[in-house]
């Protein structure tokens, strides 16, 4: 398999919807793989094709860690069909090499989708644990929408993102989440 070159914030094509995968082929088994070994290489705890620059509505995720058994998830086509409560923390991205700010993102999700083998299957995540905000933010790729985009303090992540000579946060991109916004402002 291959590791390919993820793409960087302010790359145009992050932002573009991507493609619902037709037929689970040898060649989006073998781009899940290559997924795979890219976000390994990387560190990283999800991937979204739209990263390396392939249009596809997919993404891997595996957020085990230290001593756990690898737990490599692949979805396709997926959905998020369920969506409660709220939790602000810090996430990075791939994209993003070293950038962390604060966000703002759903605590409970349930998922469905195709698995490598074209299976369907539903996954639930909850409690705003790593996996519950991973779903979210990789699910974001699929249609163009970045973890920036979900900034609690967009001036704190301009300050991040300049600090590692990315470009700043595209305002006209700021997503308008007043229930999370009320939920945060009731939890305080």
């Amino acid at each position: 398999m291959a590791v390919k070159k993820i793409l960087k914030y302010g790359t145009p094509s992050l932002r573009e919807k991507s493609k619902e995968v037709h037929k689970v082929s040898s060649k989006i088994k073998t781009l899940i793989q290559d997924m795979f070994d890219t976000m390994y290489v990387n560190n990283g705890v999800g991937l979204a094709a739209p990263q390396i620059g392939i249009n596809l509505r997919v993404f891997v995720i595996d957020v085990s860690t230290g001593d756990e058994p690898l737990n490599p998830i692949a979805f396709i086509n997926p959905k998020i069909i369920k969506k409660s409560g709220v939790v602000v923390s810090q996430e990075g991205c791939l994209s993003f090499p070293e950038a962390y700010t604060d966000v703002k993102r759903y605590k409970n999700v349930m998922i469905k989708a195709l698995d490598r083998n074209g299976r369907p299957f539903v996954l639930e995540a909850n409690d705003g644990t790593l996996l519950a905000r991973c779903i979210q933010h990789e699910n974001d790729h699929l249609d163009g929408i970045l973890f920036i985009d979900h900034s609690v303090n967009r001036f704190e992540t301009d300050e991040v993102l300049k600090k590692h000579d990315l470009p700043p946060v595209e305002v006209n991109n700021l997503l308008d989440e007043p229930e999370l916004d009320e939920a945060i402002r009731n939890d305080e």
